[in-house]
Protein backbone atom coordinates (compact mmCIF):
# COMPACT_ATOMS: atom_id res chain seq x y z
CA UNK A 1 0.00 0.00 0.00
CA UNK A 2 1.12 3.56 -0.77
CA UNK A 3 0.15 7.04 -0.12
CA UNK A 4 0.78 7.98 -3.67
CA UNK A 5 -0.19 6.76 -7.00
CA UNK A 6 1.58 4.72 -8.89
CA UNK A 7 4.20 3.18 -9.63
CA UNK A 8 4.11 5.68 -12.58
CA UNK A 9 5.51 3.78 -16.42
CA UNK A 10 8.58 5.27 -17.48
CA UNK A 11 7.16 8.19 -19.27
CA UNK A 12 5.32 9.46 -15.13
CA UNK A 13 2.30 8.38 -16.21
CA UNK A 14 -0.58 6.99 -13.60
CA UNK A 15 -1.15 3.07 -14.42
CA UNK A 16 -4.57 3.01 -16.60
CA UNK A 17 -6.33 0.69 -14.11
CA UNK A 18 -5.77 3.02 -11.53
CA UNK A 19 -6.78 5.91 -13.98
CA UNK A 20 -10.30 4.20 -14.65
CA UNK A 21 -11.22 3.67 -10.92
CA UNK A 22 -10.60 6.85 -9.69
CA UNK A 23 -11.93 8.87 -12.80
CA UNK A 24 -15.21 6.60 -12.31
CA UNK A 25 -15.44 7.62 -9.07
CA UNK A 26 -15.33 10.86 -9.59
CA UNK A 27 -17.35 10.90 -12.24
CA UNK A 28 -20.03 8.75 -10.29
CA UNK A 29 -19.64 12.12 -7.51
CA UNK A 30 -19.46 14.85 -9.79
CA UNK A 31 -22.20 13.85 -12.11
CA UNK A 32 -24.63 12.73 -9.51
CA UNK A 33 -24.15 16.73 -8.36
CA UNK A 34 -24.68 17.70 -12.03
CA UNK A 35 -28.01 15.96 -12.39
CA UNK A 36 -29.16 17.28 -9.37
CA UNK A 37 -28.36 20.83 -10.02
CA UNK A 38 -30.06 20.36 -13.40
CA UNK A 39 -32.84 19.29 -11.75
CA UNK A 40 -33.00 21.79 -9.16
CA UNK A 41 -32.56 24.63 -12.46
CA UNK A 42 -35.81 26.94 -12.80
CA UNK A 43 -37.47 27.37 -15.99
CA UNK A 44 -36.59 31.08 -15.63
CA UNK A 45 -33.42 32.50 -13.27
CA UNK A 46 -34.86 35.12 -11.03
CA UNK A 47 -31.97 35.33 -7.88
CA UNK A 48 -28.70 35.61 -7.66
CA UNK A 49 -28.55 32.08 -6.01
CA UNK A 50 -30.23 30.50 -9.49
CA UNK A 51 -27.90 32.27 -10.97
CA UNK A 52 -24.87 30.14 -9.17
CA UNK A 53 -26.63 26.93 -9.47
CA UNK A 54 -26.26 27.09 -13.08
CA UNK A 55 -22.79 27.78 -13.19
CA UNK A 56 -22.26 25.25 -10.57
CA UNK A 57 -24.33 22.65 -12.95
CA UNK A 58 -21.56 23.93 -16.19
CA UNK A 59 -18.99 23.31 -13.57
CA UNK A 60 -20.05 20.08 -12.91
CA UNK A 61 -20.42 18.41 -16.21
CA UNK A 62 -16.94 19.90 -17.27
CA UNK A 63 -15.17 17.94 -15.10
CA UNK A 64 -16.91 15.17 -16.52
CA UNK A 65 -16.34 15.79 -19.99
CA UNK A 66 -12.49 16.60 -18.70
CA UNK A 67 -12.72 12.96 -16.91
CA UNK A 68 -13.89 11.30 -20.05
CA UNK A 69 -11.37 12.90 -22.43
CA UNK A 70 -8.36 12.32 -20.16
CA UNK A 71 -8.39 9.27 -18.45
CA UNK A 72 -6.72 6.48 -20.20
CA UNK A 73 -9.42 3.81 -19.56
CA UNK A 74 -9.32 -0.35 -19.20
CA UNK A 75 -11.97 -2.67 -18.66
CA UNK A 76 -12.66 -3.09 -14.58
CA UNK A 77 -14.65 -6.09 -14.03
CA UNK A 78 -15.25 -4.32 -10.25
CA UNK A 79 -16.51 -1.60 -11.65
CA UNK A 80 -20.35 -2.12 -11.82
CA UNK A 81 -20.62 -3.36 -8.71
CA UNK A 82 -18.61 -0.18 -7.06
CA UNK A 83 -20.37 2.15 -9.16
CA UNK A 84 -24.13 0.60 -8.46
CA UNK A 85 -22.90 1.47 -4.45
CA UNK A 86 -21.34 5.06 -5.17
CA UNK A 87 -24.95 5.68 -7.01
CA UNK A 88 -26.88 4.93 -3.78
CA UNK A 89 -24.66 7.18 -1.91
CA UNK A 90 -25.51 9.94 -3.83
CA UNK A 91 -29.16 9.61 -3.58
CA UNK A 92 -31.00 12.68 -2.12
CA UNK A 93 -32.05 11.82 1.61
CA UNK A 94 -33.83 13.51 4.27
CA UNK A 95 -32.31 16.26 6.80
CA UNK A 96 -33.38 15.14 10.40
CA UNK A 97 -35.18 17.98 12.08
CA UNK A 98 -36.16 18.88 8.24
CA UNK A 99 -38.61 16.82 6.94
CA UNK A 100 -40.72 18.92 4.71
CA UNK A 101 -39.23 21.85 4.82
CA UNK A 102 -38.78 24.03 1.68
CA UNK A 103 -35.02 23.97 2.55
CA UNK A 104 -34.05 20.67 2.84
CA UNK A 105 -33.31 19.19 -0.77
CA UNK A 106 -30.88 22.14 -1.08
CA UNK A 107 -29.65 21.66 2.25
CA UNK A 108 -28.95 18.32 1.48
CA UNK A 109 -27.27 18.98 -1.90
CA UNK A 110 -24.99 21.73 -0.82
CA UNK A 111 -24.01 19.16 2.47
CA UNK A 112 -22.92 16.42 -0.05
CA UNK A 113 -21.43 18.94 -2.53
CA UNK A 114 -19.24 20.39 0.14
CA UNK A 115 -18.15 17.25 1.26
CA UNK A 116 -17.41 16.21 -2.48
CA UNK A 117 -15.83 18.77 -3.05
CA UNK A 118 -13.87 19.72 0.60
CA UNK A 119 -13.07 15.58 1.06
CA UNK A 120 -11.94 14.60 -2.16
CA UNK A 121 -8.14 15.59 -2.75
CA UNK A 122 -7.30 13.74 -5.98
CA UNK A 123 -3.86 16.18 -7.21
CA UNK A 124 -3.25 15.08 -3.26
CA UNK A 125 -2.28 11.46 -5.04
CA UNK A 126 0.09 12.17 -7.21
CA UNK A 127 4.00 11.65 -7.05
CA UNK A 128 6.35 14.54 -7.35
CA UNK A 129 7.69 12.78 -10.31
CA UNK A 130 4.46 12.36 -11.95
CA UNK A 131 4.80 14.07 -15.33
CA UNK A 132 2.91 17.66 -15.55
CA UNK A 133 2.44 17.15 -18.79
CA UNK A 134 -0.10 13.86 -18.89
CA UNK A 135 -3.69 14.98 -19.13
CA UNK A 136 -4.67 12.55 -16.09
CA UNK A 137 -2.46 14.01 -14.02
CA UNK A 138 -3.22 17.50 -15.36
CA UNK A 139 -6.97 16.96 -14.97
CA UNK A 140 -6.51 15.77 -11.11
CA UNK A 141 -5.16 19.10 -10.55
CA UNK A 142 -7.75 21.12 -12.31
CA UNK A 143 -10.65 18.87 -10.35
CA UNK A 144 -8.70 19.88 -6.93
CA UNK A 145 -8.45 23.64 -8.24
CA UNK A 146 -12.58 23.82 -9.65
CA UNK A 147 -13.28 21.88 -6.17
CA UNK A 148 -12.29 25.06 -4.15
CA UNK A 149 -14.17 27.35 -6.26
CA UNK A 150 -16.82 25.65 -6.21
CA UNK A 151 -16.88 25.03 -2.23
CA UNK A 152 -16.91 28.23 -1.31
CA UNK A 153 -20.70 28.62 -2.96
CA UNK A 154 -21.77 25.64 -0.43
CA UNK A 155 -19.95 27.43 2.62
CA UNK A 156 -21.94 30.61 1.81
CA UNK A 157 -25.58 28.89 1.39
CA UNK A 158 -24.87 26.72 4.40
CA UNK A 159 -23.41 29.30 6.56
CA UNK A 160 -26.05 32.20 5.10
CA UNK A 161 -28.81 34.10 7.06
CA UNK A 162 -31.39 31.40 5.57
CA UNK A 163 -29.77 28.71 8.04
CA UNK A 164 -29.54 30.26 11.08
CA UNK A 165 -32.49 28.69 12.66
CA UNK A 166 -32.07 25.50 11.28
CA UNK A 167 -27.96 25.16 12.28
CA UNK A 168 -27.76 22.09 14.17
CA UNK A 169 -29.54 19.90 11.71
CA UNK A 170 -27.05 21.61 9.03
CA UNK A 171 -23.87 20.84 11.42
CA UNK A 172 -25.33 17.25 11.80
CA UNK A 173 -26.01 16.79 8.42
CA UNK A 174 -22.67 18.37 7.45
CA UNK A 175 -20.65 15.85 9.36
CA UNK A 176 -22.63 12.79 8.39
CA UNK A 177 -21.57 13.23 4.67
CA UNK A 178 -18.12 14.24 5.14
CA UNK A 179 -17.92 10.64 7.22
CA UNK A 180 -19.78 9.06 4.00
CA UNK A 181 -17.78 10.49 1.54
CA UNK A 182 -14.04 10.37 3.13
CA UNK A 183 -15.49 6.34 3.36
CA UNK A 184 -16.34 5.67 -0.25
CA UNK A 185 -13.19 7.87 -1.48
CA UNK A 186 -10.78 6.05 1.13
CA UNK A 187 -12.35 2.46 0.45
CA UNK A 188 -11.90 3.27 -3.66
CA UNK A 189 -8.40 4.30 -3.08
CA UNK A 190 -7.81 1.40 -1.16
CA UNK A 191 -9.18 -1.33 -3.57
CA UNK A 192 -6.08 0.50 -6.11
CA UNK A 193 -3.31 -0.10 -3.13
CA UNK A 194 -3.33 3.58 -1.88
CA UNK A 195 -3.32 3.96 1.96
CA UNK A 196 -4.77 7.29 3.32
CA UNK A 197 -4.38 8.72 7.10
CA UNK A 198 -7.86 9.49 8.27
CA UNK A 199 -7.47 12.48 10.66
CA UNK A 200 -11.28 12.62 11.59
Amino acid sequence: MSRFLGPLDSEGRVPSHQQTRIAAFLISAHGALARQYAMSLPMRIEAAWQTELNAQFYRESEIISLLQRATSWVPDMALPYMAASWETAWFPKPVEGLVGQPLALPIDLATRAHAIHAGIRPAALLPVDANVNDPFVSALRRIEFESGRLLQAQILFLKGDSLVPFRDAVSTELERRHAEIRKLWADTLESVGITVRQDR
